[in-house]
């Protein structure tokens, strides 16, 4: 089964529980990590990556000193990028729900990430459940470390970033189908 096909039967099984009706695009991907600095970057989390586009540019980007997290819980997203990143050292796949990420760091005795690159479609999650996300982050997201957030709606959700971090950008890629983006959101509120 191709990425686009298991995607967009997820999409439609699942609705917004799922980002998109199809995997990134390469542009996008690379977009959506483009503005992290990978040669001081220590830890990089990524969560809720589907087929694994944006884990495929993180991978190529990483230094071997550059430990990778990525979290996906759906079965078959697991399955898939454990058969094409299992194999890479900095690397661990973990089946789990984002929101858990406080304990999957002090599982593995990590203190601090340098950024977190997001393919959940946050703006779709309750209230409730957006704040608990971020209040995941609080003292887990390093001072100066970013949060990157993958969007099919360009620029429609800038002010709900706002609302939770400091400074937010926007990097439009219009080369993707549809055309999307990627919110760099830097200095998260305290007390969300």
């Amino acid at each position: 089964m191709s990425d686009f096909s298991l995607f967009l039967g997820k999409f439609l099984r699942h609705g917004t529980a799922i980002a998109s009706i199809a995997p990134s695009s390469p542009w996008l991907a690379r977009a959506t990590v483009g503005g992290i600095d990978w040669s001081t970057a220590r830890v990089v989390v990524e969560l809720g990556a589907g087929t694994g586009p944006i884990t495929r540019e993180i991978a190529r980007r990483a230094h071997p000193d550059c430990r990778v997290l990525v979290v996906e819980r759906d079965p078959d997203f697991v399955a898939l990028l454990r058969e094409r990143h299992g194999n890479q050292s900095n690397l661990e796949i973990v089946a789990a729900d984002a929101c858990e990420i406080r304990a999957l760091l002090a599982d593995r005795g990590i203190a601090t990430v340098d950024h977190v690159v997001s393919g959940l479609p946050v703006p779709s999650f309750s209230r409730d459940h957006q704040r608990v996300l971020f209040r995941s982050l609080e003292g887990v997201l390093r001072e100066g470390g970013g949060y990157h957030q993958i969007t099919e709606l360009p620029l429609v959700y800038w002010r709900f970033y706002k609302q939770f971090f400091e400074r937010v950008a926007f990097v439009l890629e219009p080369r993707n189908l549809p055309p999307a983006g990627a919110y760099r959101c830097y200095g998260l509120r305290p007390g969300i």
